[in-house]
């Protein structure tokens, strides 16, 4: 890929807390339409990673520039509809699931297209009447996908996904995967995911494996 696609280049970023390493440094570049999958032991700092480079946490050290300029010059709210993190554990808004696709629509003051709703919902195997339904009454793997549609409403250039199949079986994670894959190869949206599945692994263009800090005491932060 040329120079112009590249999105995302995060520069020496590590992150120390209370003394403890929790991410080492790390260097990574993005290329738009690039599907890169994140893995690691426990304790290596993959979510850590991905909240700072969403604008979640800010770096204890390094620097990470979106499309040319640092992220810390850019307003949190525009970055974040451009970088989008979807957690492992789904924090859905209001009393159904149609309050939480409808909210990115609201953000940007446009109308809500209920029939792109539905026909989101049909992508993920969510029947269209799930869109009444409260968020109260969703079962994990239903929250994942709702959770996963609301960052999907309007596309980022870069979806942030941290093990967003992880409460799904097998039929419903194959079908999340045709779905980011088709986002990457036709919308050209990246991807950096965090998984240790092995199908999403095998259909990742690049793996990029972490590993725990060495933690010898405070002295590490230097």
């Amino acid at each position: 890929m040329s120079q112009t696609s590249l999105l995302l280049d995060v520069q020496d970023v590590s992150y120390v807390q209370d003394g403890t390493t929790l991410l080492a440094p790390l260097s990574l570049q993005l290329n738009q339409g690039e599907f890169v999958l994140l893995t690691g032991p426990s304790g290596s700092g993959k979510s850590t990673l991905l909240k700072i480079i969403a604008s979640l946490l800010e770096p204890t050290a390094g620097d990470i520039q979106f499309k040319g300029r640092s992220i810390s010059e850019l307003k949190p709210e525009s970055y974040r509809q451009q970088v989008s993190y979807c957690f492992q554990t789904p924090a859905l808004f209001g009393d159904t699931v149609y309050d939480n696709l409808a909210l990115p629509w609201q953000i940007r003051q446009k109308k809500v297209d209920s029939e792109k709703l539905k026909e989101w919902l049909k992508k993920v195997n969510l029947p269209v009447e799930m869109l009444t339904k409260k968020t109260e009454q969703l079962s994990g793997g239903e929250k994942q996908r709702v959770a996963l549609l609301r960052n999907l409403q309007f596309l980022p250039d870069v979806l942030l996904l941290d093990e967003v199949t992880s409460a799904l079986d097998e039929e419903n994670k194959q079908a999340i995967n045709q779905l980011i894959a088709g986002l990457v190869n036709e919308k050209g949206v990246a991807v950096i995911w965090i998984s240790h599945d092995a199908s999403e692994i095998n259909q990742a263009q690049r793996v990029v494996t972490l590993q725990p800090p060495v933690r010898m005491g405070t002295d590490e932060s230097a």
